[in-house]
């Protein structure tokens, strides 16, 4: 065979493998469309395939949404970006008290141990704790409690600045939990689909401040303990690096999913107006199904 035959020949398959892709991505896309059509409420997807960058889904990317708490990615971003400027020690131990101060006029307010998915951390309430183990809280249990003291500790606007500066120019981190003066006025936190992927890929990518800081925050993501969205129909194996967020018609969940043969993939999934919670999370749980097989066909 000629090397003019041969060179064709490669170039004829390169193009056959692109379109076959393309073609795939297009067949992922419609079904996740008519996935998302049957929820009632508003949805984002936000997929990226790290391994091929050209496989993605981007539906409603930009649109804001409540963050939840998806917000408690940034605040632990901030934390070990702050201990890595040397501001604070991890390690350190701080008294854990129920008194924080709404950002609309500075009135105290205390959680409620009936809003909060972290219970036991109350009967600690007056003993010192360490910040890292707040943090773990934060993060793996969703603690609201642990949020607060936190975000008193790195500020909420240098938070927001630390999300911009990595990308997520959307992503605002205004206040902690409960503030309900700051809640009935519109004053949240809120994200975008896009946001969300930007800081995950980023973490995947070990391009959040030290390498070692991101290995060590995409272990305690790999820790969550709320595993009913992106994480429920997929293999019990798989490592999955991710954090949750809901409120009252509200659910969420964003995620690095690793692959045994170590492919891996970020995907972001954001809804909002849920007419039935229970429901809506089930075929979010779906379309996390959907991406799952087309990464490991």
């Amino acid at each position: 065979m000629s090397i003019y035959k041969f060179t064709l020949l490669v170039f004829l398959f390169f193009i056959s493998c692109q379109n076959s892709s393309k073609q795939n991505i297009e067949q992922l896309t419609s079904k996740i469309k008519n996935q998302v059509s049957e929820i009632k409420g508003d949805v984002a997807v936000a997929f990226l395939d790290l391994e091929d960058e050209t496989n993605s889904v981007f539906l409603n990317v930009d649109e804001k949404f409540h963050a939840a708490s998806t917000m408690k990615i940034p605040v632990m971003i901030e934390l070990f970006k702050q201990q890595s400027e040397g501001k604070i020690n991890l390690n350190d131990s701080i008294l854990l008290k129920n008194e924080f101060k709404s950002i609309v006029d500075g009135s105290l307010y205390t959680m409620d141990i009936g809003e909060d998915s972290d219970d036991v951390i109350y009967s600690k309430i007056n003993t010192k704790q360490k910040i890292s183990d707040l943090m773990y809280n934060m993060v793996t249990l969703s603690s609201n409690l642990a949020t607060n003291i936190l975000i008193e500790i790195v500020d909420a606007k240098k938070t927001t600045q630390t999300m911009a500066s990595l990308g997520a120019n959307n992503m605002k981190v205004l206040r902690g939990v409960e503030d309900i003066k700051a809640y009935k006025l519109g004053l949240s936190n809120s994200t975008t689909a896009k946001d969300l992927l930007i800081i995950m890929k980023a973490l995947a990518k070990e391009k959040v401040g030290l390498k070692e800081d991101c290995n060590r925050m995409i272990a305690i993501l790999k820790e969550q303990k709320w595993n009913d969205m992106i994480p429920k129909y997929l293999p019990k194996n798989l490592e999955i690096a991710h954090k949750t967020g809901s409120i009252t018609g509200v659910h969420h969940d964003a995620a690095i999913v690793y692959l045994p043969n170590g492919k891996k993939y970020v995907l972001v999934l954001l809804s909002k107006n849920l007419k039935d919670f229970d429901k809506g999370t089930d075929q979010l749980a779906k379309i996390s199904k959907s991406i799952y097989d087309f990464v490991s066909q």
